[in-house]
């Protein structure tokens, strides 16, 4: 026919290694190079409808975050990827580079985005106030207390997530109060005698050098290791 083939021949061998028999085929080189552009073509499709899913994908129904540079939205993508695994996240950054708006992107597309999303800044609360605020307290815990008593904040993010910015000021004391929640999923009020449970996701953030505190002693070594299951920068 006067066209060119692309011929493979492959040769078939017995148990003692001998060569009985070999199979060949041919195809056109005009198949070949038309099968090529259409696989060209279709890459170049898969990629365009590559681009729309990852814009759809980092685009959330109730927000209006705008991305811009490869560097966030790759920063986004993983972060709405982890969001569905339901492990703490330690979200380390500069002040000022949006680890708050990053903290409730992760929660508005978790599984538990119809529960309560409470954000705590650890720096502004004084750390007398500490125990009462994150454990709460019962009727006549101490002078000035409500007679009702008062729900902490882990009692309020009950099935929910708990977002603790600055989480490097949490007072040495308060770090171990912490952590044992972390481990048990139980505490204590102030001024209560039974445990209380909670089941609560907790994403932290810091603009410190973490391993830096832990070196000098100022932030618990195993608090350090129990926040940083996923690590984001």
């Amino acid at each position: 026919w006067g066209d060119e083939l692309f011929t493979h021949v492959e040769p078939i061998y017995n148990e003692q290694g001998e060569m009985v028999l070999s199979v060949q085929y041919s195809i056109p080189k005009a198949m070949i190079i038309k099968f090529s552009e259409y696989l060209r073509e279709e890459s170049a499709e898969l990629e365009k409808y590559k681009g729309i899913s990852e814009f759809l994908t980092l685009r959330h129904a109730e927000s209006e975050i705008v991305l811009n540079s490869p560097v966030i939205k790759k920063t986004f993508s993983t972060a709405k990827y982890i969001s569905a695994m339901d492990s703490t996240i330690l979200i380390n950054g500069e002040t000022g580079t949006g680890k708050d708006v990053l903290a409730n992107y992760i929660f508005s597309n978790s599984v538990r985005a119809d529960k309560p999303f409470v954000p705590i800044n650890c720096s502004a609360i004084p750390s007398e106030l500490m125990e009462s605020e994150f454990f709460g307290y019962e009727k006549g815990a101490f002078t000035g207390a409500r007679h009702s008593g008062k729900p902490g904040f882990f009692e309020i993010a009950d099935g929910g997530t708990l977002f603790l910015d600055e989480i490097g000021e949490l007072a040495l004391a308060m770090q171990a109060k912490f952590l044992r929640v972390l481990e048990t999923g139980e505490f204590m009020r102030v001024g209560g005698t039974r445990p209380i449970k909670t089941d609560v996701r907790v994403i932290a953030a810091t603009n410190r050098d973490l391993k830096h505190l832990v070196a000098e002693g100022k932030f618990r070594e195993d608090l350090y290791y129990r926040l940083n299951i996923m690590p984001m920068y």
